[in-house]
Formats: C-alpha cells, sequence, structure tokens
C-alpha cells in the first residue's frame, strides 16, 4: 500500500472527497494525511509520507512557490494531478522537482498506480544521480585540500610531493579521519597562523611609527625613517586589507574594523608638523592601534582553536616590545615630563620572560635555536642603549638594535608559522 500525503486544493476539507478515496483505493494507495500548498513541506517532514500527491491544485504558482523550499530536489517522490498545464509550466514543474503528473478528468485507477510508479522509479534514479554527484564533488574537493596541504608540507619540510602525501596520510590514520579531511584542517592551521601573525605585526607596527617619528625629530638617521615610515604604513595597509578578505567570524570582524578605525586616527596623527605635541598625540593614538591589535591577535588566537598557534603570537609579539622598548626610550628622552620611563622596566621583563619562554619551548629547530641566541645577543645592546638613551651613540644604537629584532623575530614568526607542529596540530 502506496502511503500518500495529498494537497488539495484551498480551503481544505475536512477528508478527501469520496471519489478521490475511492481511486486511491482501487490504485493500493492510502493518504495518511492532506495539506494545502502552503503546509505541504511541514505536513511531508512530520508524516514521512512515502509520495506526495498534488490533486488538482488550486494555483500552480502557489504550487511553485512551495516547491522553492526544495530547491529542485524534492526528499520524496512529488506527483501532480491536474487540468491541462501549458508547457511552460511542465517545465518549471520539472527544474523543482516534480516527477510524473498527469490530467485529472481522464486517471483511473491503473493510470494513477502507474503514475506512482513511474513517479517513486524516477525520484530514486534522480537521487542517486544526486549522490554521485555530490559525491564526485566531495572527492575534487577534498584532492583540492590535499593538493594544497602537500605544498605547505613541501615548504615547511623542504621535502618531496611523495613526502608530503605520506605525512598526510600517516596523520590521517592517526587521527582516524580522511586525508582530505585532515588535509583541509592542515590548510586552515596555516591560514589562521597567517591571519595571527599579520595581526600581530599590527602591534609591531604601531610602536615602529611612534619610534620612527621620534627618530625623526630626535636627528638619528632622519633619511631612513621617513623611508621606514612610508614602508611601515604600507604594511599596516596590506596587513589590514588581508584580513579584511578572510572568511571571519562576526567577532573578528568587529574587532578588525576596531583596528582599521585605529588606524585611521593614527595616521591622521602622523600628518601632523613635527614636534613635542604632536609626538605625544602620535604615540597616543599608537597606544589605541596597539590594544586594538592585541585585542585582534587574542580573537583569532581563540576562534583558530589550536594551542600551538599560541607560540606565533608568543614571537610575534616580541617584535612589537622591541619596538615599543626603543619608542619610549626615546621619548623619555626628547619628553623627559611624559609616563614613557615608567614603561621600560616591566616591557624589559615582558620581553625577557618571553625569550626564555620561547628558548625553553619544544617547538624548534636548529635555524630557530641558532635565531634565538642571535636575538638575545641583540636583545643585550638593545638594553645597553636604552640606557644610553641620553646620548647620541647610545640612541643610534637603540634604534639599530631594535630594527634588528624586529626583523630577527619576523622571520622567527614565519619560521613557527610554518612549523610542521603548527601546521599539522
Amino acid at each position: 500500500m502506496n502511503r500518500l500525503l495529498l494537497v488539495l486544493p484551498d480551503p481544505i476539507a475536512e477528508a478527501p472527497p469520496e471519489g478521490l478515496r475511492q481511486l486511491l483505493a482501487e490504485a493500493d494507495a492510502t493518504a495518511i494525511g492532506w495539506a494545502t500548498c502552503g503546509t505541504m513541506v511541514e505536513e511531508a517532514a512530520m508524516l514521512a509520507p512515502e509520495q506526495v500527491l498534488v490533486h488538482a491544485p488550486a494555483s500552480i504558482p502557489g504550487l511553485q512557490a512551495a516547491l522553492q523550499a526544495w530547491a529542485g530536489a524534492p526528499p520524496l517522490p512529488v506527483v501532480v494531478v491536474s487540468e491541462p498545464l501549458p508547457p511552460q509550466a511542465h517545465e518549471e514543474l520539472v527544474a523543482l522537482g516534480v516527477q510524473a503528473w498527469s490530467r485529472a478528468d481522464t486517471l483511473d485507477a491503473a493510470g494513477l498506480r502507474a503514475l506512482l510508479a513511474r513517479a517513486q522509479a524516477r525520484w530514486r534514479r534522480e537521487a542517486a544521480l544526486r549522490d554521485t554527484l555530490a559525491r564526485s564533488l566531495a572527492h575534487l574537493d577534498e584532492r583540492k585540500w590535499v593538493d594544497r596541504a602537500k605544498g605547505l608540507l613541501m615548504t615547511a619540510r623542504g621535502i618531496g610531493e611523495d613526502a608530503a602525501f605520506g605525512l598526510l596520510r600517516g596523520a590521517a590514520m592517526h587521527a582516524n579521519l580522511r586525508v582530505g579531511e585532515l588535509s583541509r584542517s592542515v590548510v586552515e592551521a596555516a591560514q589562521w597562523a597567517d591571519a595571527i601573525n599579520r595581526a600581530g605585526q599590527l602591534r609591531m607596527l604601531s610602536q615602529r611609527l611612534v619610534r620612527l617619528a621620534a627618530q625623526a625629530l630626535a636627528g638619528v638617521d632622519a633619511r631612513r625613517s621617513r623611508a621606514l615610515r612610508a614602508e611601515s604604513a604600507e604594511r599596516v595597509q596590506d596587513n589590514l586589507g588581508h584580513l579584511a578578505g578572510l572568511p571571519l567570524d562576526a567577532t573578528s570582524m568587529q574587532a578588525l574594523a576596531a583596528v582599521r578605525s585605529a588606524w585611521e586616527a593614527l595616521d591622521a596623527a602622523l600628518s601632523a608638523r613635527p614636534g613635542p605635541a604632536a609626538l605625544s598625540d602620535i604615540d597616543a593614538s599608537a597606544e589605541t592601534l596597539l590594544n586594538a591589535a592585541e585585542a585582534l591577535t587574542d580573537v583569532l588566537e581563540s576562534s583558530a582553536g589550536r594551542r600551538a598557534l599560541r607560540i606565533v603570537n608568543l614571537c610575534g609579539r616580541q617584535r612589537m616590545r622591541a619596538q615599543r622598548l626603543a619608542k619610549d626610550a626615546l621619548l623619555a628622552a626628547l619628553l623627559p615630563e611624559g609616563a614613557w620611563s615608567a614603561r621600560l622596566v616591566p616591557t624589559m621583563d615582558s620581553f625577557e620572560a618571553s625569550l626564555l619562554e620561547l628558548e625553553r619551548a619544544p617547538l624548534s629547530s636548529p635555524e630557530i635555536r641558532a635565531a634565538l641566541s642571535g636575538a638575545r645577543d641583540e636583545w643585550l645592546r638593545l638594553v645597553r642603549g636604552v640606557r644610553q638613551a641620553d646620548r647620541a651613540e647610545g640612541r643610534a644604537d637603540l634604534v639599530r638594535a631594535s630594527e634588528v629584532l624586529a626583523d630577527t623575530f619576523d622571520r622567527l614568526t614565519a619560521s613557527y608559522e610554518h612549523s610542521l607542529q603548527v601546521i599539522m596540530s
């Protein structure tokens, strides 16, 4: 017995007409419920019939509107029995997933039985074709993720394609995932690491731009400071544009908007005529950008949900601290009435603590250990420059050391970002 949901004209009666019920019985079918076009989708979900039989609809456009909820792929066969339809209506119903139809005035029990069987066969075939297509598209999608993940591993480890695929396959077996699933996770981890790195760069650039303004006012390599200022502003814009193009969630987008607003304020402050008052305003705007960028970086790390990404954030923060220390030392020398001197010791303590954590971290390599050793030597030079910031040679030393440290931790952060442990986390 074929269990049907009947869709009848509006207004719906308390029961199907007697003649229709007799026709259904003779065709080995029974109505387990009835609905209007407006309630068809909801009733089909609740009653789970074998087929939907739309009998003499009052409005074909109303039926078409209801069928749109299934987006051309109804979860069960749909049959329409109606007055003769124009060719265009037939085409539209086929596109909406109707499998069979017939004229109401010529339909008998044998015809209805054949109509329902035909609809069932067509629906099964279309469902099988859709399933095959979905699996084919999923396979192509997985292949895309595998190729991208292999490229990341080949770059991170300097290995060939076969070795990269072997790593993915072994990790997938260990995690009880398909290679495509694991590959997608690898690519997403790399994307999160890149986003955290770029957001972290904004922290550093906020402090670097103030340091360059103070450096120019102090007459320390003024020509180079102007070139670096233009380069830093361009780097801010590039990172903001890149982050805006990522599929971030609402919280991350809100944090990014706060960063962009803070950057616009700092950019405006940087255009003022150089002088002590302007320098103080620039630093205040830079602090706002620093706080906004710090919040964005933390949100991205939290959203990623991968503990291994913490080291990317930790290392990236060292770039900012090197620039902040040099900036505060220069401001303290140029504007002794400010609060910059009080920030020197806490910044040095934080830098030293994070440097020790990086040196002790298990995520390492000979190249990373060598870079950290060089960073410690340069850090000591920066500290000496800070202590001699009241002298021209001391200022020159702290400017040079802060740039070397920024470059060193840029490379270190990139090394962590592309490390196997991070992208396979």
